[in-house]
């Protein structure tokens, strides 16, 4: 399934200078390997060494944050589209 997704600024270097590419996969994780496969380094920036996001990194599914549905394993319907958002904190 071809899904869009959104590369955060401080990410695009890894794709070429892209703010969107076209990669397939049917679940998150489908989509962060295809992405690596396209454009390595991104799994490495995206999952922990335990194989989870890592904690400052968002992941949203049609603007649904995947930690709070199925993680890695949520589904991504076909030409929808994964936002990629790094985590901000100040203070």
């Amino acid at each position: 399934m071809s899904v869009t997704v959104r590369i955060p600024t401080t990410l695009r270097p890894l794709a070429g200078g892209a703010g969107e590419v076209t990669v397939e996969g049917a679940t998150i994780r489908d989509v962060i390997s295809s992405l690596d496969a396209a454009h390595p380094g991104f799994m490495d920036r995206l999952i922990d060494e335990s194989g989870r996001l890592h904690r400052y990194v968002n992941v949203f599914v049609d603007d649904d944050d995947v930690r709070f549905r199925e993680g890695l394993a949520t589904p991504v319907p076909e030409g929808q589209t994964v936002a990629i958002v790094p985590a901000v904190a100040g203070g």
